[in-house]
């Protein structure tokens, strides 16, 4: 169904751009020269204005850095490939194009449009705090403080500005909407049959003549890699760690020290009345939201039990008021100082004079209070002595890692010297210039398979360097037998190449059998085949893709029409076209996608204005500064 979006590949992946790497813009156009260097190489100008490799480095380097924030465990990996520089590159000239167009059509919101938008618009919701204004915590999280926050809005909105008139008045012309829904929704009946290889198998009888030449003509299938049989050691801390010794007083020593660590949080539930008076409103209106919150406080002491009801009739918080003021649980750190610091002093049940905040003024009611306990040193004394074990091995790695690296050196006809010198174990393993799939440890680095196969350990056997496979993990290897590379003889995978030949030549024969029964059918239009099915592009009953377009690509007004496709290796189809039917029918109709196809449309048009600013303002990218920069950037990466 949404073949058409994927057929408009290059629109996607300018708005997964959109997604993935949200403005680069803190600064404003004139901020970008904070970042130049003068000796920085020029990547691309903009209007005459350049953009250096630093400033590229520097908004690919912020991106990186958000992501990061927001996905602690995300593989940095991903977004240092040369597709991914280049696409930050893009974004920048696009974005520098953008601003610099609004700021010649003054497109900048004045400060009273920014707040309204602010407040109104749903993808604000989350930075929103319960008055409507930027919460200041969350934009904390996010590494942004108020200012630098609605800089980057202002400009943002600046930059839709320009293409909003374009995309908010593009039209999918009726006809054209009409065209692609048909293609992409259309209905085909047809009857088909399938020639599948497996059913051929058994009648084919490869000969050794036949075995011999596939043998010889696909010997690159039939190879053994280069391998060797290897002798290794590792030092890493929990080698380290497995042979020192903790004093008992040192583990209850740290259990004190870091007590916290081994207490439930405490967490209180309470409830409240907000009288909202802001900080910023004059004496007179905050003191008589005062008095107001004073006078349910005395209607709460004479009453305890109404406290619910009062919260829910008067209340002015509105994220709360409907569920009698409840806040549920929450731990220090999640309500503004004065707020924590009465609840936090409160008893259960207990309920406070009125206090006062930014927000206004509350009266609060305390209703449960959980966690707060300690676990004993005897449930938590394995961990800490694992713990205290490992900073004492961080504390001397550096000492034995240098050892390590000395011995290994100095004495390369050997591991054992090193496997006495520090006490480590020696392990074999055979392997490949490659990590096996599913290796684990010293074997699945890189690092040390290209150490253990250069030319002075396989010829004289000799220690490789020691390296560093992982944080505060070293390696090194010798070989006990090297294996070259070398073409299997055919007795040796005679199996797996009759295997592959019987299929080779089923296959042949389906597809000789299927574009004979092709012919029959095109020459009896009354010769039935086997299965009957209604075919559409979201439809497509299991079968490939290949036979979806070639029934869709027959003739609609040549019908019935026989077509017949080549699977290669998964056989032969024929099928016959009957006739065309009415639209796949969608729930609640066909409007979303043609909102779609506006979109699309609306895309399009962006685009192509996008290409006569890009012309206009004289948007120059220098390939080879940028193919340059490219090379070191690769170089530079281990």
């Amino acid at each position: 169904m949404f073949e058409f979006v994927r057929s408009h590949t290059r629109l996607m992946l300018g708005l997964m751009v959109l997604l993935i790497f949200p403005s680069f813009v803190f600064f404003g156009i004139q901020g970008y020269s904070r970042f130049t260097d003068g000796s920085a190489a020029t990547v691309a100008k903009v209007d005459g204005v350049s953009i250096t490799r630093a400033e590229w480095d520097a908004a690919h380097q912020r991106q990186v850095s958000r992501l990061q924030r927001q996905a602690p465990n995300i593989d940095i990996k991903l977004f240092e490939t040369p597709e991914m520089k280049r696409q930050t590159l893009d974004g920048l000239v696009q974005e520098r194009l953008l601003l610099t167009v609004a700021e010649r059509q003054h497109l900048s919101p004045t400060q009273e449009r920014l707040a309204r938008l602010f407040r109104t618009d749903p993808q604000f919701a989350s930075l929103r705090d319960p008055d409507g204004f930027v919460n200041k915590d969350v934009l904390a999280s996010q590494g942004l403080t108020s200012e630098m926050f609605l800089r980057q809005l202002r400009l943002e909105f600046a930059m839709q500005q320009v293409l909003a008139g374009i995309r908010g008045s593009a039209i999918g012309p009726a006809a054209a909407a009409s065209a692609s829904l048909d293609a992409l929704l259309q209905r085909r009946e047809v009857q088909f049959e399938r020639f599948d290889p497996a059913a051929f198998a058994a009648r084919v009888q490869p000969t050794e003549a036949d075995l011999e030449a596939f043998h010889k003509e696909h010997a690159a299938k039939f190879t053994a890699p280069e391998q060797a049989e290897i002798e290794y050691v590792v030092l890493d801390l929990e080698t380290l760690a497995r042979d020192m010794t903790v004093p008992e007083a040192e583990l209850r020593n740290y259990y004190e020290q870091n007590i916290a660590r081994y207490t439930v949080a405490e967490e209180r539930r309470a409830s409240h009345i907000l009288i909202k008076a802001d900080k910023d409103k004059p004496a007179a209106e905050r003191s008589q939201a005062k008095a107001r919150a004073q006078s349910l406080l005395d209607e709460v002491r004479k009453n305890p039990a109404a406290f619910t009801e009062l919260a829910r009739k008067n209340s002015e918080d509105t994220g709360s008021a409907a569920q009698g003021g409840d806040l549920d649980f929450f731990g220090r750190g999640a309500m503004v100082k004065p707020f924590e610091d009465a609840v936090f002093a409160m008893k259960p049940g207990e309920v406070s004079p009125v206090i006062e905040t930014d927000f206004g003024y509350h009266v609060i009611q305390l209703t449960a209070v959980r966690g707060g306990d300690k676990k004993p040193f005897g449930a938590v004394r394995a961990e800490i002595e694992t713990e205290v074990r490992k900073a004492m091995a961080q504390k001397t790695y550096a000492e034995k890692a240098e050892q390590f690296t000395n011995t290994v050196f100095e004495q390369p006809d050997s591991l054992q010297p090193v496997l006495d010198k520090l006490k480590l174990t020696k392990r074999t393993a055979t392997v490949t210039r490659t990590p096996a799939e599913g290796a684990t440890g010293a074997l699945a680095s890189p690092k040390l398979l290209a150490a253990v196969f250069t030319n002075d350990v396989i010829r004289n056997k000799r220690n490789s360097e020691a390296v560093e496979v992982a944080p505060n993990q070293m390696a090194a290897a010798r070989i006990v037998k090297h294996s070259p590379s070398r073409t299997l003889a055919l007795a040796e995978v005679k199996d797996q190449v009759r295997q592959q030949v019987v299929a080779q030549q089923a296959a042949v024969l389906a597809r000789k059998e299927g574009a004979a029964r092709l012919a029959a059918v095109r020459a009896d239009t009354a010769l039935a085949l086997p299965t009957t099915a209604t075919l559409s592009r979201s439809q497509s009953q299991g079968l490939p893709r290949q036979v979806i377009d070639a029934v869709f690509g027959a003739d609609a007004a040549k019908l019935p029409q026989a077509v017949g496709v080549d699977l290669g290796e998964q056989g032969y189809l024929v099928a016959r076209v009957s006739k065309v039917l009415p639209r796949d029918p969608l729930p609640g109709g066909d409007g979303p996608l043609r909102m779609q196809y506006a979109a699309a449309w609306a895309n399009v048009e962006a685009d192509a204005y996008l290409a006569s600013l890009r012309k206009r303002h004289k948007v120059e990218v220098k390939e080879s500064a940028v193919a340059q920069a490219m090379r070191a950037a690769s170089a530079a990466t281990p």
